[in-house]
């Protein structure tokens, strides 16, 4: 293996122990997702600028309703209180069990009393705020750092400047750009699988909010396939959707949908390493294993990472061949 190949695999070592070590694996996953969104509008538009254009509509359109979702929930957050809280008081009741809130102002009134007790509570909230502001404008820089990827920004842009024209810097610069377009196809093959989980999860929620009747099936349907094609985050999304819709109708019909999502949220673990693994062509217990490890180093994104990391160890690996001594010696040891 020569030095810049060396080099180009530390780079992207360091940048995967980086992203674990320094909470950067939510800009790391941007950066593929928008650049994966890019290359697909492309290849509908065959113009650049206008899968640009697009992708950013796609995004604004996201963040608005987002936006409008939350403010909605926020507003009917009163009205889902009375309608949950009488049901759950007589529920307490049957079980002797004494709820400090009647209504929504009491239990409004509890929360803050608990909150300017508890002072960790209040440290716990303002890094959360902090996090996610943080995460907010990482987001923005990965999707204009996947952008300029987009338009062939490369690591050496002057390259035809230098007076010595392979030099180690541009090699190096060469086998960097090899390694991540590398990742980055092991993340797309990924993707593709998680298309056809998100496509299950969605056939299997669907049929539970049609049989219960819950209000706005389509769209919560449409809501579960869309944020079904980020592991793991996108259904707990969907799933925190899910059970504030049904909260609107009755207490006991959340419950059921938490039950329920509970159960499928569980059973993807076991989805993920099957689909996933026969799509990268790994055992599903390794890549049930992987899913583990990836939430234990880096948390949500680390799911979503592992079987990426995972399948592009397998194809690097695939393209080393072992010299015939070693064999040998192998096989002796055995």
């Amino acid at each position: 293996m020569t030095t810049p190949a060396r080099v180009s695999y530390g780079v992207l070592a360091l940048t995967l122990v980086l992203a674990g070590v320094l909470h950067l694996a939510v800009p790391l996953l941007v950066i593929l997702f928008s650049y994966l969104a890019l290359r697909q509008l492309h290849f509908l538009t065959k113009r650049r600028w206008l899968a640009l254009v697009l992708f950013i509509v796609v995004v604004l359109g996201i963040a608005a309703a987002a936006i409008s979702f939350t403010r909605a929930a926020i507003l009917a957050l009163p009205d889902v209180a009375d309608t949950s809280i009488p049901s759950a008081s007589a529920w307490a009741q049957r079980r002797q069990i004494e709820l400090p809130f009647t209504d929504f102002e009491s239990l409004r009134a509890v929360v803050i009393d608990t909150l300017q007790q508890e002072a960790h509570y209040l440290r716990n909230v303002a890094h959360f705020a902090g996090s996610t502001t943080a995460a907010l404008v990482f987001s923005i820089i990965g999707i204009v750092a996947a952008g300029s990827l987009f338009f062939k920004a490369g690591l050496d842009p002057h390259r035809a400047t230098h007076p010595v024209k392979n030099n180690l810097y541009s090699i190096c610069c060469d086998e960097v750009s090899t390694r991540f377009r590398d990742f980055y196809r092991s993340f797309a093959t990924v993707m593709g699988a998680q298309i056809t989980i998100s496509l299950i999860n969605s056939a299997l929620t669907g049929l539970f909010v049609v049989i219960v009747r819950m209000p706005h099936a389509p769209l919560l349907i449409a809501i579960t396939f869309l944020c079904g094609l980020v592991p793991i985050v996108g259904n707990l999304v969907s799933n925190a959707i899910i059970v504030f819709v049904a909260l609107t109708v009755s207490l006991k019909l959340a419950i059921a949908a938490l039950v329920f999502l509970v159960v499928i949220h569980k059973l993807e673990y076991f989805l993920n390493s099957k689909i996933i693994g026969d799509r990268i062509r790994n055992p599903a217990w390794l890549t049930l294993i992987a899913l583990i490890i990836g939430e234990r180093l880096m948390g949500i994104p680390g799911l979503i990472l592992a079987p990426v990391v995972l399948n592009y160890l397998r194809v690097e690996m695939l393209t080393v061949e072992v010299p015939p001594t070693v064999q040998k010696v192998e096989s002796l040891n055995r």
